[in-house]
């Protein structure tokens, strides 16, 4: 049995409320590393866990948490892929 997204909302993100929330390939500890890999030039992909859409080529805007279960989430930030490559993270 795969497991389902986990959404925004349950965490208390109201303004994010009902998206799915996508994990980095590489599972950075915490969101200013994940900005500096991005800042360096590094290709940096992610995906959505279990039944989630395939993101490889995707452009838009995600939802991303870290560091990965079974660790506790302890950072959430939105961002923006072009190709599926994250291009810029905020907040």
């Amino acid at each position: 049995m795969q497991p389902m997204p986990v959404k925004a909302g349950m965490y208390g993100n109201s303004a994010d409320k009902g998206k799915n929330m996508s994990y980095i390939n590489q599972n950075f500890p915490t969101k200013k590393a994940l900005k500096d890999a991005i800042t360096q030039g590094r290709k940096v992909r992610c995906h959505q866990p279990g039944l989630g859409p395939d993101l490889s080529e995707f452009t838009g805007r995600v939802y991303l948490e870290g560091p990965h279960y079974p660790q506790p989430h302890r950072w959430y930030a939105q961002a923006d892929m072009v190709n599926g490559v994250l291009v810029k993270v905020t907040g």
